[in-house]
């Protein structure tokens, strides 16, 4: 697989891949031993070319009028992505979000194991969760050297994210999953994935209600077909 720096990859491109990867592993249990962009790109409603494109950051290649191999295609991407090795991560807020994300065995399905969670309620530390132990935040420092973890998952209210991703920071953490309703200020040498929940509703809660609008200017254009699929 070709090297490449961070500055050198195409953001849209990299969230597609998953997407791409779910498809091909459907294809994989369906029996396929080979795949074109022509049917990626119809089956995910997107261009051929740019699929041809995304696909190309991979190092991989398909054949004219022939496509992919689907087992390395999908060996590329993985290996591509890191999720052919598993990454240790730790969970910092072992509220309810925390709780579901934990629980959430899929996520082996993309090399990531959460292996611990910690928080700084007393009624939480010490209670597994899922059969992950939850530690005192304080903790972690010591448990990310002694462990080698390098990743951090950050599920605390607002007002609680900033201290807790300081001391994640402190631990030598290198990324971390920020599920936190809050802006962090960190180091440049640390990478930050902002996961915004409540933003990607805003953007459904509108949707939905344009629909409900467009729903009800049919009914009082035509009273006997309304809510009729």
């Amino acid at each position: 697989m070709r090297s490449l720096t961070k500055k050198a990859f195409p953001q849209p491109s990299i969230r597609r891949l998953p997407g791409y990867l779910r498809l091909l592993r459907q294809f994989r249990e369906e029996g396929w031993d080979r795949i074109s962009c022509t049917r990626i790109a119809s089956e995910l409603d997107l261009d051929s070319t740019q699929v041809r494109k995304d696909l190309s950051l991979t190092g991989i290649a398909g054949k004219p009028r022939i496509g992919y191999d689907l087992e390395s295609l999908i060996a590329a991407i993985e290996s591509f992505l890191t999720w052919d090795k598993t990454t240790d991560a730790f969970l910092v807020g072992a509220g309810s979000l925390g709780r579901a994300l934990i629980g959430y065995e899929n996520f082996g399905n993309f090399g990531l194991r959460i292996i611990a969670a910690f928080d700084v309620s007393d009624n939480r530390i010490g209670v597994p969760i899922h059969g992950r132990p939850v530690y005192h935040l304080r903790e972690m420092p010591r448990l990310a050297s002694e462990l080698g973890v390098t990743l951090g998952i950050l599920t605390v209210p607002a007002g609680a994210a900033e201290e807790a991703a300081a001391v994640m920071v402190e631990s030598g953490l290198l990324g971390i999953w920020n599920f936190a309703p809050a802006k962090l200020d960190l180091p440049a040498s640390v990478a930050v994935e902002n996961v915004e929940l409540v933003s990607s509703f805003a953007v459904l809660a509108l949707d939905l209600a344009k629909r409900h609008e467009q729903r009800a200017g049919a009914a009082e254009r035509n009273p006997r077909t309304a809510g009729v699929q």
